[in-house]
């Protein structure tokens, strides 16, 4: 059986097939992923850890002589994702008032908007950019959090920016920056480890998903879902090109919204009162939004990576 031939068919399928396959047997079959040991830690909690081990063996891959280029990319995926998520919430809200359109309400639009899902920016960076469009997610993964949706709502002088958190994840790129530098032998060694852990941290990640969110979500978490994508998306495609990136379709990978931002509107409603009445509405579309998000970005980074594969070609033949 060709297994794997087929699984790559299928865009962003390395991650996709292992992330909708989880999410399935966590919907319907949740007590399969929960009997301990090896199976819970691999299947369900491991995400983390795997993910750790991805990034290490991709920062082993940043070479000296291009350790700007993670750090710009980052910046400029992370302030392009901010403008887009605020401005657009902010110009609804003062547009439609609070409840927003579509059924959609600017809280849900700011959260959804300004978060990315770091593990899954970083398996389509792995798998259709270079080393360098993954190490930007040392900077991206600021926006991981409530920091930047409080900030958006005129919140910033009561949140704090997580500083632990994005420390916790430079650690292991620029530990395997530091080893892949000083030793070429360990740069290869690593190198096909940036392929491989993709389909074992995208399966665990897909078990903290279920499609009955979808059900409850509606039609307008699914329209939130797909606007991110394709907003946010292609946001960070176009600002890739600005700047000449060789892979520029990888930064459309941001184009997600994280799995945290479901708590954002909870948080924010702690801190201001007024909003807890559409907080729960906003919760579950932004839940809705992350599992649409997460089958749908793969989807447009892959038709990008046809359109510039496509562009090259043309440029060799003339």
């Amino acid at each position: 059986m060709k297994i794997l031939k087929g699984v790559r068919k299928i865009p962003g399928g390395l991650m996709v097939i292992p992330l909708l396959l989880g999410a399935f047997i966590n919907t319907f079959f949740p007590q399969w992923l929960e009997i301990g040991g090896f199976t819970t830690n691999l299947f369900k909690a491991g995400a983390m850890p795997i993910l750790g081990v991805f990034l290490f063996c991709n920062g082993a891959q940043i070479n000296i002589k291009q350790a700007g280029k993670p750090l710009v990319k980052g910046v400029i995926l992370t302030f392009v994702k901010f403008v887009l998520g605020a401005g657009i919430g902010i110009l609804v809200n003062k547009l439609f008032g609070s409840a927003g359109i579509f059924g959609i309400a600017p809280l849900a639009f700011i959260a959804a908007f300004t978060n990315s899902n770091g593990g899954l920016y970083a398996a389509l960076a792995g798998e259709y950019g270079d080393s360098t469009d993954v190490g930007a997610i040392s900077i991206l993964s600021i926006n991981d959090g409530p920091f930047f949706t409080m900030l958006a709502l005129g919140a910033s002088g009561i949140a704090s920016v997580p500083l632990i958190a994005l420390v916790a994840t430079l650690v292991p790129i620029i530990l395997g920056f530091i080893l892949g530098n000083l030793d070429e032998d360990i740069r290869e060694f690593l190198e096909p480890a940036t392929t491989i852990m993709i389909p074992f941290f995208a399966f665990p990640l897909g078990a903290a998903l279920n499609f009955r969110q979808l059900i409850t979500a509606g039609v307008p978490g699914i329209v939130l879902g797909v606007l991110c994508t394709l907003v946010t998306g292609l946001g960070g495609y176009f600002a890739m090109k600005l700047i000449k990136s060789e892979h520029p379709q990888a930064g459309a990978g941001m184009g997600t919204t994280a799995g945290n931002a479901v708590a954002t509107p909870e948080a924010l409603a702690q801190v201001d009162p007024s909003i807890a009445p559409i907080a729960a509405m906003a919760t579950v579309q932004i839940a809705a939004a992350i599992i649409v998000t997460a089958i749908f970005c793969p989807l447009l980074v892959n038709y990008l990576d046809k359109i510039e594969k496509n562009k090259c070609s043309l440029e060799v033949e003339r």
